[in-house]
């Protein structure tokens, strides 16, 4: 496993799997996979030279490979999976690979139950683009190179650290970034003092000499105690790096960060959402930390392109903008809708959200219902399962009856391209961790 020729992956196309298909071929390691769905994804895979089938069938797969790495999403019972631990094959999840791969390097790894994906790409890009050099394993396609990964001489590496499945404590941090510490995946941590536990356990995992980067505010803080931690917030100026002189000139955000030590004037953000200001803080603790210089740090924070599906702008003119967004937790749609709301206080905001899992929905259903009062007008889709079963009495109707907006209803997929066609709303976000991306370009077909 630690000199490979060939490795299969199952369910190549996830974000996760496919940064991981792509640093081995790009030290030229063999590598082919399966994935359900032909993506723009696995086609840039393909086009990449990696040999991927969309088809369950054991006649498909490669029978020479030195392992096989999978992601939980796949289903028990699929065939080409169980042909592999039937005989006897090395059979890895991708935090297995994760930790071979990060075992003997510099790791920033960057975990919370939202915001982790934009965090872990700023801090990827700023080390990138200041010429510090990272190699990066992303969970979002970074905008500013069209890719999830990307590869460096230096053996600095930039890593999601991914709490489902309790995946991010094989990960050893020399410096941990932790954004956010919600009641999320139930389904698997039970209760939300469980996840809190993990996130504790995460921490704990730092090498000696590291430090520990930490949304300021967060309830569970007195348990984090990693000797070096550094605090951060864009509304609390008690934490170790907030902000001062917040403008929005254009669309974009200008503002001064502050330190008891430092500070950098004039800081550009053109990216939307306050808590990406937030997200930016977190990624300049860490370059303060690492002694990038300042002005470095401010021109690679302005040409940041963000994260596709992160606050993107898909449509943005002076007639209409059509924002596209992951969020799918009431904490991520408040923080989104909070943030379009800083850029756009006098228009109408129609909002569309597609639930993302059964569980979720149940688990949430008051807190989404409060998050989506929040637009001017919501359109609900009906829940994308992923990899769950239909749950009696949980659906987006559930969410909808406990919603005190007047403007509210839930349509089918296609019904909802009707409406936005006739409608034609001036400022649209679409929301959701389904197959809502999809909709998103067929929405902006026929709105330009």
């Amino acid at each position: 496993m630690t000199n490979p020729n060939n490795i299969y992956f199952i369910g190549i196309g996830g974000i996760g799997m496919s940064a991981l298909a792509r640093y081995y071929n790009s030290i030229g390691i063999s590598v082919s996979g399966y994935d359900k769905t032909e993506t723009v994804l696995t086609k840039q895979l393909q086009n990449e030279g990696i040999d991927i089938h969309f088809e369950d069938n054991i006649n498909l797969i490669p029978k020479q490979v030195d392992f096989v790495v999978y992601t939980p999403a796949i289903p028990s019972n699929h065939s080409e999976l169980n042909f592999y631990r039937d005989n006897n094959y090395s059979v890895l999840k991708r935090s297995d690979v994760l930790k071979l791969i990060t075992e003997n390097s510099f790791n920033i790894c960057v975990a919370g139950t939202h915001g982790k994906t934009t965090t872990s790409t700023m801090v990827g890009h700023l080390l990138r683009d200041t010429g510090f050099g990272c190699n990066a394993f992303l969970g979002g396609i970074a905008a500013n190179y069209n890719t999830n990964f990307w590869s460096s001489k230096e053996n600095n590496v930039v890593v999601e650290a991914d709490e489902y499945d309790r995946s991010f404590l094989k990960l050893s941090p020399n410096i941990a970034i932790i954004t956010a510490v919600d009641a999320d995946h139930l389904d698997i941590y039970g209760t939300a003092e469980e996840v809190e536990n993990a996130f504790v356990q995460f921490s704990r995992k730092i090498k000696d000499g590291g430090c520990l980067i930490l949304k300021y505010g967060l309830n569970i803080r007195e348990k984090f105690t990693t000797p070096d931690t550094c605090t951060y917030s864009v509304s609390d100026v008690e934490a170790d790096i907030s902000i001062e002189n917040l403008k929005v000139i254009d669309g974009s955000y200008h503002f001064n960060v502050i330190n008891q030590h430092w500070a950098i004037k004039e800081v550009v953000l053109n990216m939307g959402g306050l808590h990406n200001i937030e997200n930016a803080l977190a990624a300049i603790g860490v370059a303060k930390y690492l002694k990038i210089d300042d002005e470095k740090i401010k021109a690679a924070l302005a040409n940041f392109k963000g994260v596709k599906r992160r606050f993107e702008y898909v449509i943005k003119n002076d007639e209409q903008t059509l924002i596209d967004d992951y969020a799918h937790h009431p904490d991520e749609l408040k923080a989104l809708i909070t943030g379009v709301r800083s850029i756009y206080p006098n228009k109408k905001l129609t909002l569309i959200f597609q639930p993302h899992l059964y569980t979720r929905t149940r688990d949430f259903a008051d807190g989404f219902a409060a998050s989506l009062d929040m637009a001017d007008e919501t359109i609900l889709l009906p829940i994308y399962p992923a990899r769950e079963l239909p749950i009696e009495g949980v659906s987006s109707e559930m969410v909808l009856d406990k919603m005190k907006l007047d403007n509210k209803k839930v349509l089918g997929k296609s019904e909802m391209i009707d409406y936005v066609i006739k409608a034609k709303p001036d400022l649209l976000v679409m929301a959701g961790a389904g197959d809502i991306d999809v909709l998103v370009y067929d929405i902006k077909k026929q709105l330009i």
